[in-house]
C-alpha cells in the first residue's frame, strides 16, 4: 500500500507533537487522525479501519518506562492483529526498541523525529511483505484455512511432536469445538496463551475476538472497569462509557491468564458474571448479555488453593469443565531442537541477521539444559544469540544459558540482566515473595515486576 492511500491515526498526550505530526503526514496520507486520550483506542480501532497507528509509549507526567504503551499496543491487537503499529517515544533506547518489536509493534521512531525519516518508516510498514491491506488479509485468511487442515494456523503454530504435547493438542483439539470452558496449568513460560489461542483458532469463533486479560497485572481498584467497562461519570476519570473486556470479546474468546492471583472478593464478582453470562458496567443498573468462551490459566497448584481457602472451589467448578495441563520443556527435549529452528528463523528475518542454522553441539547443549524458564527462556535465548552472532551458523558459546549454580554461563560481573535478576531475588526473599513490596522496594509497577520475574523464569 502506497502511503498516499492510507488512513493514519495518532495517539500522543502532547497536543505540539500531534499537531506536527498531522502537518506532516496530511500532505502525503489519504486521512490523518490525532487523538489525545488513549481511553477512546478501542473505539477508534474499531471503527476507524485505519491502516496504520502512531502511538506513544508514555501518557503519564515523568513516567517513562513505556508501560502505558505496551498496554495498549496489547489492546490494538487484541481488537485487530492485522493493525500495524509504530511505537513513538522520546525516551525510547534498543532494549525498549526490542520489546516493542517483540511485542507486536512493526516499527519504532524516536521522537522529536526527522520528517524523511518518518515518512520512510511508515511507507515500508504500509509496504511490510510487498503486499496491501486487503492482500494481507487475504492471504492470511486463506493461509489460515490451508493450514488449518494441517491442524494448526498462521496465527497460532505450537511446534511439538513430543508425545505428551501431542496428547494436550489432541485434546484441545476435540474440546475447540465445543463451548465448554477450559483451564490451562503449567510453569510460567510452556505456552499458555499461545495454546489458548490454538483452541481459539480451531473453534466456531475463529473468526471472532481473541481478548486476553493478564488478571496478574490488573490492580483490584481497576478490575471492574477494565472487565465489565463503566459509564460516564461511574467515577471521577471516567469521562465517557467504555466496554469492558468481556464485551469487547463478544462473539469471541476472552482468556483469563494468572487467575490464580485474583483475591476472594475478586473471584466473587467474576463467578457472578460467569454464572450469569451477562454484565453490568460500573455506574450502570442495565445488564448486558454476554456471549463469550471463556479460557482460564494460572501457573499456581489451583487445588491446593482451594484446600487452603485462598481459590473459590465454585468458581474452579465454572472455570474448569477441561483441564488441560501443559508439560514443562524438561519433560519434553525431543522438541527443543524445532523449537530452536522455529524461533531461529523468525529471529534472523525479523532483524535481517544472516543466521540460518544451529551447530549439532549446541542442540546437544541445549537437550541437555534443564530450562527452568521453559519455552519463553529458549525464545528469549534464540533471539539474543540471532542478535548478537556474528556467523551464519549458531555455535555453543552464542547461546546464553544458566549454569546449574543458577548464574548465566556467559555472563560477566558486569552483566545487566544478570544483575537485574540478582536484585530481584533478593527483593523477593526480603519481602517473603510478597510482589507488592518488592515491587515498590525496585521501583516498580506490579506488572513491571511479573514480566522481569517471568522473562528470568522466577
Amino acid at each position: 500500500m502506497q502511503l498516499s492511500e492510507a488512513k493514519i491515526l495518532i495517539i500522543d498526550d502532547d497536543v505540539d507533537v500531534l499537531s506536527a505530526a498531522k502537518l506532516l503526514l496530511k500532505r502525503h496520507a489519504k486521512l490523518v487522525d490525532i487523538e489525545k486520550n488513549p481511553q477512546k483506542l478501542p473505539f477508534l480501532v474499531t471503527n476507524g479501519d485505519y491502516n496504520l497507528i502512531l502511538l506513544d509509549m508514555n501518557f503519564t507526567r515523568d513516567v517513562n518506562s513505556g508501560r502505558e504503551g505496551f498496554h495498549w499496543l496489547d489492546r490494538i491487537l487484541d481488537i485487530n492483529p492485522k493493525t500495524k503499529v509504530i511505537m513513538i517515544t522520546a525516551y525510547g533506547d534498543i532494549e525498549m526498541a526490542i520489546r516493542a518489536i517483540k511485542s507486536g509493534a512493526t516499527d519504532f521512531v524516536l521522537k522529536p523525529w526527522e520528517n524523511d525519516k518518518l515518512l520512510a518508516t511508515i511507507q515500508a510498514a504500509l509496504e511490510s511483505n510487498g503486499a496491501s491491506a486487503s492482500a494481507l488479509a487475504n492471504a492470511a485468511e486463506e493461509k489460515s484455512k490451508d493450514d488449518g487442515k494441517k491442524g494448526k494456523s498462521a496465527s497460532d503454530t505450537i511446534v511439538a511432536s513430543s508425545e505428551s504435547m501431542q496428547q494436550v493438542l489432541h485434546t484441545a483439539e476435540r474440546v475447540a469445538a465445543t463451548d465448554a470452558n477450559v483451564l490451562v496449568l503449567g510453569e510460567n513460560g510452556t505456552g499458555k496463551t499461545q495454546l489458548a489461542k490454538h483452541i481459539h483458532h480451531h473453534s466456531k469463533r475463529a473468526d471472532k475476538p481473541f481478548v486476553t486479560v493478564d488478571l496478574g497485572a490488573l490492580s483490584e481498584s481497576l478490575f471492574e472497569s477494565e472487565l465489565f467497562g463503566h459509564v460516564k461519570g461511574a467515577f471521577t476519570d471516567a469521562k465517557e462509557d467504555r466496554a469492558g473486556r468481556f464485551e469487547e470479546a463478544k462473539g469471541g474468546t476472552i482468556f483469563l491468564d494468572e487467575i490464580g492471583n485474583m483475591t476472594l472478593g475478586l473471584q466473587a464478582k467474576l463467578l457472578t458474571v460467569i454464572q450469569e453470562r451477562k454484565v453490568t458496567r460500573v455506574g450502570s443498573n442495565k445488564s448486558i448479555p454476554l456471549d463469550v468462551r471463556l479460557i482460564c490459566a494460572t501457573n499456581m497448584n489451583i487445588e491446593k488453593m482451594v484446600a487452603e481457602k485462598v481459590f473459590r472451589q465454585d468458581l474452579l467448578y465454572r472455570i474448569n469443565t477441561i483441564e488441560l495441563d501443559l508439560p514443562p520443556l524438561r519433560e519434553r527435549h525431543e522438541d527443543i531442537a524445532a523449537l530452536a529452528d522455529f524461533y531461529l528463523k523468525q529471529f534472523s528475518k525479523k532483524y535481517n541477521r544472516p543466521v540460518n542454522e544451529i551447530s549439532s553441539a549446541l542442540i546437544k547443549k541445549m537437550q541437555q539444559y534443564n530450562w527452568p524458564g521453559n519455552i519463553r527462556e529458549l525464545q528469549h535465548a534464540i533471539e539474543r544469540a540471532v542478535i548478537l552472532s556474528q556467523e551464519k551458523t549458531l555455535q555453543p558459546d552464542d547461546l546464553f544459558l544458566k549454569s546449574s549454580g543458577g548464574q548465566p554461563t556467559t555472563a560477566t560481573g558486569f552483566d545487566l540482566e544478570d544483575m537485574e535478576k540478582t536484585l530481584i531475588v533478593k527483593a523477593m526473599k526480603r519481602f517473603n515473595g510478597n510482589i507488592t513490596d518488592a515491587a515498590r522496594e525496585l521501583g516498580l509497577s506490579r506488572a513491571a515486576l511479573y514480566r522481569r520475574m517471568e522473562k528470568y523464569g522466577l
